[in-house]
């Protein structure tokens, strides 16, 4: 038996104490997440904060950056393999399905004009995403297909990048000291129209 399937077995012990917390629950109410992201003065590097956690984002020469991290598309790629790779193990611990090694693979494309003249039909986000999921297992093919229907089903990165998001945003405008001596506000808002991406 590999490491990964005695791992499994710590899962299910956990996935089953979380469900049985929740259904004593009287109210459950969604999480709220969080993620902060500062700018690094001279580098432009980008310091991604999310609770006690930093993850460095870069871009390349081309950009006036210094390949210090992978960039933001690349970030996402990522982001969606690690989803999936984590909801393939809680899927296989729930259902009992045995697995030995279990890696993904994500692509997508990004054309270097896209949005500019000539380019208008290009899309500018990350566009022909494709993942390969493999799986070393002595599961049956029929289990393993059944495995990953449920892990296209729960895979919650997976289905934000597949359905239509509503995404609000706020532009903070704060006033260097010079620009308050003159009498500017030091505050401002500004409130962005939110926009649906289709499917």
């Amino acid at each position: 038996m590999s490491k990964l399937n005695e791992y499994l077995k710590d899962k299910k012990e956990a996935i089953d104490a979380r469900n049985q917390r929740l259904a004593l629950e009287s109210t459950v109410v969604s999480q709220k997440l969080k993620a902060g992201v500062r700018v690094a003065g001279r580098s432009g590097v980008r310091e991604i904060r999310i609770r006690d956690f930093q993850v460095i984002s870069d871009s390349g020469p081309d950009f006036g950056g210094h390949q210090l991290g992978p960039a933001s598309p690349e970030l996402q790629l990522g982001v969606l393999g690690s989803c999936l790779s984590h909801i393939t193990l809680i899927q296989a611990a729930v259902r009992g399905v045995p697995l030995d090694a279990v890696e993904v693979d994500v692509t997508g494309d990004m054309h270097p004009l896209a949005g500019k003249p000539g380019y208008e039909d290009i899309p500018v986000y990350v566009h022909n995403i494709a993942y390969t999921l493999r799986i070393e297992s002595s599961a049956t093919a029929k289990e393993l297909a059944e495995l990953h229907e449920a892990v296209e089903i729960a895979c919650p990165i997976l289905n934000l990048l597949q359905q239509p998001q509503h995404v609000s945003g706020t532009l903070l405008h704060i006033q260097t000291e010079e620009a308050a001596v003159q009498g500017k506000a030091k505050v401002s808002r500004r409130q962005s129209k939110p926009k649906t991406r289709q499917a």
